[in-house]
């Protein structure tokens, strides 16, 4: 199929800076692509062309009179288990259906940054399957071969996606609905942290353990969405307030694999060699491999469908079930209906059982950075998942299972292709709130495979793959947050940083400030500590390629924590307005002159931390 131009963001951002294309335009290119697809079952209500062409319009006139959009005319699609006003919400089942009258938070905050809904898409009934067929709206499939399955349980949003239907969609990620389709469609598949994104608007499936996940073609693309629904929302009970989000592991990381003998492909040779291969990969990026007891996972995988967390998905729909037993999806009822006979006991033993388990892997993880694991063991067919349903949809949760169990976050990118031409990937994992840091290695192990984004055959290579995304995934602080400038002890990793993170502040960004001030390292700290005082007329002497101004992080705190910290300060420090290198101001540490008595001068080491590296003591 032609397609004249690519939907990734980075594409779209070129064409509306230089005028080359308008959001109505792209609007009529998304629905002239999917006309051309035919009935390819990704869609379950699809918005009129029309009303889409004049919201885009509105949304153009919008921005020349001065409003800023983060996601200007992208257009993306959602998975039909999360409300769209007035477009009906059936999770895959029709006599469930009804029409909210608003969005999901989520969609919310995408349409108010600019982005564009087409419609709703297809997926695994109630979202419980990983295989894509469990839907009376039929099946969708591979983008790169119809006889294989397209993965689910977020099918539609994935194929949407890796067809070039849309830049980027939405699916959900109880047990590893939003990686599986990923990996079938050479996508990258984010999967946040729990409460990261909130649910509010979600027909639950396990709502404990449900994440709104994903799709898109760059990990670049996945972080300046992620920047825009990362948000805590006192509606949702589920939501939490992210804590400092590291934008990025170490130059020198650490990731876990498996041991040999605990690693499964069912026999797919050529899903092993691409697993192999991502190891590399990860090698030549800086990783240290680091083999480890997959054990705890696996174990934590198989409590998902054997322990209450089924119940979990019976609790969601019972008056639903229970008056309409007709209406579920045979495999989805057969998996469902086992929950009736379990008991308040064996949900305290899974419990307890689950706590064990997670204190096993807590082990492992004090090896690692980040943890490696193929995003599946194999592929397969429509046929072969029709004759043994149950069973192929578990092994392709033997990877993806544990991760909200266990409160990971997770990254799904491609790995290759095998000889027969079908993607698989692979998953980075991290404990919870390792969102940024995944998306940023994520970008870098997807363009060390190359390839294409999704099934369009656009060359990856085209699309500019940042190393580093932290300002591409930045949390929204609320509209009354105050933001503080932090220089030294309290920085991350320092000995000071848990007065920020005991009161609930968010790590905005790193950054810098203006190219006028300096910084002193005190005398008769403890702990040690610096001053950073502004010069005007001050210009630093630097070494070739030094950036100017002074490093520092910029936090976000309630009101009342601001107030709580700021009490703590001691003499001679106090805080005050701290002008950053993009021209804005935020609170933050500054030094009485008198302090400077028997101070360093270490401005020309730019930042604390290369100050404290530098000192032969440590």
């Amino acid at each position: 199929m032609h397609q004249p131009f690519s939907f990734d963001l980075e594409s779209l951002r070129a064409a509306y800076t230089m005028g080359t294309l308008t959001p109505a335009a792209v609007v009529a290119e998304a629905y002239r692509r999917i006309r051309g697809r035919g009935d390819d079952h990704v869609w379950i209500h699809l918005r009129p062309e029309s009303e889409v062409r004049a919201e885009a319009e509105v949304l153009a006139v919008r921005r020349a009179a001065g409003e800023v959009f983060p996601l200007f005319g992208v257009p993306f699609a959602v998975k039909d288990n999360l409300d769209v006003a007035g477009l009906t919400t059936t999770a895959a089942c029709p006599a469930f259906a009804y029409i909210p009258a608003v969005d999901a938070e989520v969609v919310r905050r995408l349409r108010a940054a600019g982005a564009i809904v087409i419609g709703k898409t297809n997926l695994d009934q109630f979202a419980t399957g990983l295989v894509g067929v469990r839907s009376p709206y039929g099946a969708p499939s591979c983008v790169f071969d119809p006889d294989f399955i397209s993965g689910g349980s977020s099918s539609g949003s994935a194929v949407a996606v890796a067809a070039g239907l849309v830049a980027f969609s939405l699916g959900t990620d109880t047990a590893g609905s939003g990686r599986v389709p990923a990996a079938f469609n050479q996508l990258v598949g984010w999967k946040p942290s729990k409460g990261l994104v909130s649910t509010r608007g979600l027909v639950p499936a396990c709502r404990s353990l449900d994440c709104v996940s994903v799709f898109a073609l760059t990990c670049a693309d996945a972080a300046a969405v992620a920047g825009v629904v990362s948000a805590f929302d006192p509606a949702d009970p589920y939501s939490r307030p992210a804590p400092a989000i590291t934008p990025s592991f170490p130059a020198a990381f650490r990731f876990g694999v498996p041991r040999s003998s605990q690693l499964e492909f069912f026999g797919d040779a050529a899903a092993t060699a691409l697993y192999a291969g991502a190891i590399d990969r990860l090698r030549s990026l800086g990783g240290q491999a680091v083999e480890i007891d997959f054990t705890p996972f696996a174990d934590t995988a198989a409590l998902l469908y054997a322990g209450p967390w089924v119940a979990e998905r019976l609790a969601a729909i019972t008056p639903f079930a229970d008056l309409h037993p007709e209406a579920l999806h045979p495999v989805t009822a057969k998996i469902i209906g086992a929950a009736r006979g379990l008991s308040a006991v064996d949900a305290f033993r899974a419990f307890y059982k689950l706590e064990e388990l997670r204190r096993a892997a807590n082990s492992e993880w004090a090896r690692m950075d980040v943890l490696l694991l193929p995003t599946t063991p194999t592929i397969y067919t429509h046929a072969e998942v029709s004759a043994e349903p149950v069973l192929l949809n578990s092994r392709l949760g033997t990877y993806t299972n544990f991760v909200n169990l266990l409160d990971l976050s997770a990254v799904a990118v491609p790995a290759g292709f095998r000889p027969d031409g079908l993607p698989l990937g692979v998953t980075l994992m991290a404990p919870a709130f390792g969102d940024a840091a995944l998306l940023a290695l994520g970008a870098r192990l997807h363009a060390a495979a190359g390839g294409t984004l999704g099934g369009t055959g656009v060359p990856l290579s085209t699309v500019s793959a940042p190393s580093r995304l932290p300002d591409a995934f930045r949390p929204s602080p609320a509209a009354d947050a105050i933001l503080l400038a932090v220089v030294g002890a309290h920085l991350s990793g320092q000995p000071l940083n848990h007065q920020l993170t005991s009161r609930g502040a968010t790590l905005l960004r790193a950054t810098r400030t203006a190219p006028d001030y300096r910084l002193y390292a005190l005398a008769r700290t403890s702990p040690p500590k610096p001053g950073l005082v502004r010069s005007p007329g001050f210009s630093p002497v630097l070494a070739p390629g030094a950036p100017a101004g002074i490093e520092v992080e910029v936090w976000s705190l309630t009101p009342s924590a601001f107030g709580a910290f700021t009490a703590e300060v001691p003499a001679p420090l106090a805080i005050g307005n701290v002008a950053l290198a993009d021209g804005s101001a935020v609170k933050g540490f500054i030094c009485e002159p008198a302090a400077l008595d028997g101070a360093t001068d270490i401005t020309h080491h730019g930042g604390w931390r290369a100050y404290l590296d530098s000192c032969p003591t440590r």
